[in-house]
Order: C-alpha cells, then sequence, then structure tokens
C-alpha cells in the first residue's frame, strides 16, 4: 500500500521515498473501500486519503442521475477556483477563476449536455459558484467531455468533500486538508484511475 503523506520528509527520505514536496505526481488511483462503496481511497505516489464517492459506487456503465462514479482513467482536464476565498496552489490542470454565473449543464436533451454554460441557463443543473466549499478548488475530469454521448454522465469533478465525507452525485471528493497537500504536487497532465 502506499505510504501517507503525514509524515515528515526526513521519514520519507530515510524510507528511500522521494520527499512528495519535489514530487510531481502524474497518477491519481481511487480505490473502493471494502464495505462502504461511497467511500475510497485515492492514491497517488507517497499521498493516501480516504475519498467519498457516489452513492452507488464505482460503476462500469455509467447513467446519467445513476450515483454512481464512473470507472475508468480520465485526464484532468482545468480546475476551477473560487477567487474570493483562499486559493489553493494547484498543478495538474490549466486553472480557471469561477465567477458568480458559472454553471454545468446536466441535460442529456441540451445540445450543451455535459459542457460548462453561463447561467442563468433553462438547461443549467449544477452551479459551479457555490455556498459550501465543495467546488472552491474543482477538477473537471476528462469523462464524457472529449467523446460525449447524451446520457452518459456529465459533471463528474474532482472537488472537495463536505465534512464527513458524505457521498456525491458521482465524483470524487477529498478533504480541504488533504487537497491542499495534493493539489500543488500535482504534474501537468495528470489523470484520475478509478475503480
Amino acid at each position: 500500500m502506499a505510504r501517507s503523506m503525514r509524515g515528515s520528509p526526513t521519514d520519507e527520505r530515510r524510507a528511500g521515498v522521494p520527499c512528495p514536496a519535489r514530487a510531481r505526481l502524474r497518477t491519481l488511483r481511487v480505490l473502493p473501500r471494502p464495505g462502504d462503496r461511497a467511500l475510497g481511497w485515492l492514491i497517488a505516489g507517497p499521498f493516501r486519503a480516504p475519498c467519498a464517492l457516489g452513492r452507488t459506487g464505482i460503476a462500469r456503465d455509467k447513467r446519467e442521475g445513476d450515483g454512481a462514479t464512473p470507472a475508468g482513467r480520465f485526464r484532468l482536464l482545468w480546475a476551477y477556483f473560487r477567487p474570493d476565498r483562499a486559493r489553493v496552489a494547484a498543478g495538474g490542470a490549466p486553472l480557471k477563476a469561477l465567477r458568480r454565473g458559472s454553471g454545468w449543464c446536466e441535460d442529456p436533451a441540451s445540445a450543451r449536455y455535459n459542457r460548462p454554460v453561463r447561467l442563468p441557463a433553462a438547461d443549467c443543473t449544477d452551479r459551479m459558484w457555490r455556498e459550501d466549499a465543495l467546488y472552491d478548488l474543482v477538477f473537471v475530469l476528462d469523462c464524457n467531455f472529449t467523446r460525449r454521448c447524451k446520457g452518459r454522465g456529465s459533471a463528474i469533478f474532482f472537488h472537495l468533500a463536505r465534512p464527513g465525507l458524505t457521498p456525491t452525485a458521482g465524483c470524487v471528493a477529498i478533504a480541504a486538508a488533504d487537497m491542499r497537500k495534493l493539489a500543488p504536487r500535482l504534474a501537468r497532465g495528470a489523470t484520475m484511475r478509478i475503480g
């Protein structure tokens, strides 16, 4: 199993593991946690953290609204951040500032399905500018985005978790403290492998 990043850099050097502050992590691995399908482990190099998954766990045949986190390998396309809140350092993908009118289309009948939209929009079901902190830093995964198929899932993100790692709608989420440790160490072009 991967080692936690909670140890000191000196301990990791002694163990022969590269210091995480210098490491550039290219692959994030998400594995289900036995006994609770809505929880998993996110592993990247020496980093290991619990993560929240969709309420129905990981699915190989993702469908819109099924509450599942899709299995597969997905590039981190870009990340949004809240410019009015503390900005988290992040690598792995280009950073874009969220705006109050930022949204995401989750309507399979729309031509803008699984695309960012500007609000107000009749076909938007996900507001990106949230009152909670879930999208203070949010990575867009290339899940049904580059090669889009209507009804195969939308708005699959890697974002901050709610307290207690409660289930997501199909995304992967980790605690803000873990994201602060992981995000700066991501290599450009990083991918997430789920399942």
